[in-house]
């Protein structure tokens, strides 16, 4: 089963206050390892999940410039914190609070990525839901996909420079 055969379901999944979903992935988003709690709740068994793009867990309500925005920002070496919608293999769908980092080799190259994710704040998912369908809303106006992320990117950057904010600033406000 690919990330295309799954359909979207409205039921939600959830994992406890006190798990975290651990990921790590090679420089292409390629995973690596992924913990127990990521197997359960992706609903995909580890052997699926080894090698697979990270992108098998990608939501079609999540807008593609925020993945821009976080490969951008993990790309250049830095950590990046992000509320992100994904899907399981059911195609039930789990929000996440993720933290994100690049991972080094002694020479400071990047080797990959390590990815931390935590129960959200129901607030914050409210609010990340509703800037989230805004952007879709935008990116979806283009037919050309490539379009349609550039304008919800150019969006992104315009409601960070009108705040004043970094990314993970307006994350944290949420």
């Amino acid at each position: 089963m690919t990330k295309y055969d799954r359909v979207p379901t409205n039921k939600e999944i959830f994992f406890g206050e006190e798990e975290i979903i651990v990921s790590k992935t090679d420089p292409r988003g390629r995973i690596t390892y992924a913990n127990d709690v990521f197997v359960r709740i992706s609903g995909y068994s580890e052997r699926e999940l080894l090698e697979a793009p990270h992108s098998i867990l990608r939501h079609p309500d999540m807008p593609r410039c925020v993945f821009w925005l976080l490969w951008e920002t993990i790309g250049k070496g830095n950590e990046i914190f992000a509320y992100v919608k994904n899907m399981a293999k059911s195609g039930d769908f789990y929000w996440v609070f993720a933290h994100v980092t690049p991972s080094f080799d002694p020479q400071g190259q990047i080797v990959g990525y390590h990815s931390n994710r935590r129960t959200p704040d129901r607030k914050a998912v409210d609010a990340a839901a509703g800037l989230y369908s805004q952007l879709l809303a935008i990116e979806n106006k283009y037919e050309d996909r490539k379009q349609g992320m550039q304008a919800g990117i150019e969006t992104v950057l315009k409601l960070l420079g009108d705040k004043g904010v970094t990314y993970d600033e307006l994350v944290f406000s949420l």
